[in-house]
């Protein structure tokens, strides 16, 4: 999967005969997808999640439900612009949680989740869990300023309680990019680096890094854990050193290790 192109945050569903990430294609975050038949992955191919009128899109971050029937992922509102947009702009709208269902075999187009979930701030980096409930980041309006790690406990029939505040023993303020199905430990990312947190009673405990061959001038993040818990996957982008955000990203690249590197910091 990885090519010249940009590549970023590889998913399986639970029972690995699914497989998503996002590539940068003319200026789009578009998912790709493929699919193990008999033992052997089919050739990728990118999902489509907007009408065909959007020439120019957001489709990134994708997490899949335990059932394998719904993804969620970060997608951009096609009403907020034109087809004449161009990628620093795109890149600037704020984004939202997006949900896409699988109807008899095939992922269809995408509608933005609630307005309890979506809103008018930046909502990005959706993880599901076991149960259904969504992990995500927002910059919406609340008692602690600036971007924070939200809850939201799904309640059936692709409806959610109104999302709470959840945050790391830290005075860093680690912000979550990825919790465990059943939420027994989350990772966090601050400064490019990885940290891993632990739930003990309801309480997270303070971060710890996770030590990777960290390189200068590139930015590690959407961390994944594979459903058997052997293996941590990463991506990490290499920026123009004179452009800021993703319209200066020039190389994006997905890895994997031993998962062996989180759990024997607990």
């Amino acid at each position: 999967m990885n090519t010249e192109s940009i590549e970023l945050n590889i998913v399986f569903n639970h029972d690995y005969t699914e497989m998503f990430f996002s590539r940068i294609v003319n200026n789009s975050f578009v998912i790709h997808h493929s699919e193990r038949i008999d033992g052997e992955w089919s050739a990728i191919k990118p999902l489509k999640m907007y009408p065909d009128n959007v020439l120019f899109s957001v489709a990134c971050d994708p997490t899949i439900t335990k059932d394998g029937k719904t993804m969620y992922f970060l997608g951009v509102d096609p009403k907020h612009y034109n087809n004449d947009i161009t990628r620093q702009e795109l890149y600037a709208i704020p984004p939202d949680i997006y949900r896409s269902k699988k109807v008899n075999g095939k992922w269809q187009l995408a509608s933005k989740v609630d307005f309890s979930v979506s809103t008018e701030s930046y909502e990005t980096y959706p993880v599901v869990t076991a149960d259904g409930s969504l992990y995500f980041r927002s910059n919406r309006p609340s008692n602690k300023r600036g971007m924070n790690t939200y809850r939201a406990q799904y309640i059936g029939n692709g409806a959610f309680e109104t999302p709470k505040i959840v945050e790391p023993t830290s005075e860093k303020n680690e912000l979550i990019v990825y919790v465990s199905p059943n939420e027994a430990y989350a990772i966090t990312n601050d400064q490019s680096k990885f940290q891993i947190t632990f739930n003990e009673n309801g309480k997270w405990t303070k971060p710890k890094e996770i030590p990777l061959d960290y390189e200068k001038n590139w930015k590690y993040y959407c961390p994944y854990m594979s459903s058997g818990g052997k293996y941590f996957i990463y991506s990490r982008r290499y920026n123009h050193p004179e452009k800021k955000g993703w319209a200066g990203v020039e190389k994006g690249e997905v890895y994997w290790v031993s998962a062996e590197v989180l759990f024997d910091l607990k």
